[in-house]
């Protein structure tokens, strides 16, 4: 199957559902039964209520800053639906749908509230530690999938980026390690038309992005990411090519996901100053929730009674994570905790003085602000 989902040109985009939710490609519709087409509707609109709540959060003081996810949740939980669980996904700090298609540890809140510990808990549900910096861990991903070829294991690296990253030397680096090796490798580059203020047209002068692969030496496929459908078929080829379960020989691909970002880059960012509105309301034609939605009606799977009781489960387990997170205090001695497997002397010597600054003014003090 996957020589014949990844055998099409760069510019050809993969879709399975039209914006009003009617199959438009029969062959890009995955065959994985009713219960998890709903399941994957259902874990779609947890993630963007999750996100929702999680900005007002941020927007009271009670969440550091964060990134929005609404308008990509079609691409984060259809490429994590068609992952084998013993995959392992490494991604920027969008990908918030992943997490919630691998379980959603409530510790994950904690990352965003300021606590290293939310990162710890993603490795547990096989999600490498959040990434911030720029296309820093896509060299990671190609290593960690490398030493799984290595080792025999039937095992891919799943990356996730943002167009943006494309223009980082770590991007380039990675798919040139990747293509001369064939590690077991699917790169997701979430193209969502913006990085932070640069539009897409500024970004490259490729036609696509997914066409950058071919100067790698492996097969680049453009797939529409606001389609959780055609996203979970062709990530499911990419996987199979990935680790040669396809009967060929393992080799990585690439997978352009074509979408947008409906909100701000971050809490911090103002869209407004850079972008129309009007563009905006164009993408939200397409919205990945609204097709899917429409696509499960036809299909009598969904209806608004259905809805209903998938919103009070989803309303109950996000107040349970929240309140979780928020009933952990945090110890601001674990500044000093993962910076080395063993502390240097002079990681010592400053927890040594923070200690003292927090014994001699006290913790309320050093909180206050001028």
């Amino acid at each position: 199957m996957a020589r014949d989902v990844l055998d099409r040109d760069p510019d050809d985009q993969a879709r399975a559902l039209s914006p009003d939710g009617d199959i438009v490609e029969p062959d890009l519709v995955p065959d994985v039964g009713d219960e998890a087409m709903v399941a994957m509707y259902r874990d779609m609109r947890f993630a963007r209520q999750f996100d929702e709540r999680l900005i007002s959060l941020q927007r009271q003081g009670r969440l550091g800053t964060y990134s929005s996810l609404a308008g990509q949740e079609g691409a984060q939980i259809g490429s994590t639906y068609a992952l084998s669980d013993d995959d392992t996904i490494f991604y920027q700090y969008r990908e918030h749908g992943a997490l919630v298609a691998r379980g959603l540890p409530w510790e994950y809140v904690c990352y965003w509230m300021g606590q290293e510990m939310g990162n710890a808990a993603i490795a547990d549900v096989n999600v490498f530690p959040l990434n911030i910096s720029i296309g820093s861990h896509l060299p990671h991903a190609v290593g960690w999938s490398w030493a799984a070829k290595r080792r025999g294991d039937e095992r891919a690296a799943v990356v996730h980026f943002g167009d943006g990253a494309t223009s980082e030397g770590d991007f380039h680096e990675a798919m040139n390690f990747a293509g001369v090796f064939e590690t077991p490798t699917v790169f997701v580059c979430n193209n969502n038309q913006w990085a932070i203020s640069v539009p897409r047209e500024r970004q490259t002068a490729s036609e696509t992005f997914a066409q950058k692969a071919d100067a790698y030496g492996f097969d680049g496929v453009q797939v529409d990411g606001m389609d959780p459908l055609a996203t979970y078929t062709v990530t499911e080829a990419a996987r199979e090519r990935a680790v040669g379960a396809d009967g060929g020989d393992p080799e990585p691909v690439f997978v352009e996901a074509v979408q947008y970002r409906f909100g701000a880059h971050t809490t911090a960012d103002d869209p407004d100053v850079y972008r129309d509105e009007a563009e905006v309301e164009r993408w939200r034609e397409r919205d990945p929730l609204d097709r899917m939605e429409a696509f499960l009606r036809h299909c009598d799977l969904l209806d608004d009674e259905r809805i209903e009781s998938i919103d009070e489960r989803i309303g109950e387990r996000i107040d349970e994570i929240i309140e979780r997170a928020e009933a952990e205090a945090p110890d601001p001695a674990d500044l000093f905790a993962d910076a080395y497997a063993e502390p240097t002397a002079n990681v010592e010597d400053q927890r040594e003085y923070f200690e003292a600054l927090r014994e001699r003014h006290g913790d309320a003090t050093l909180l206050e602000s001028e």
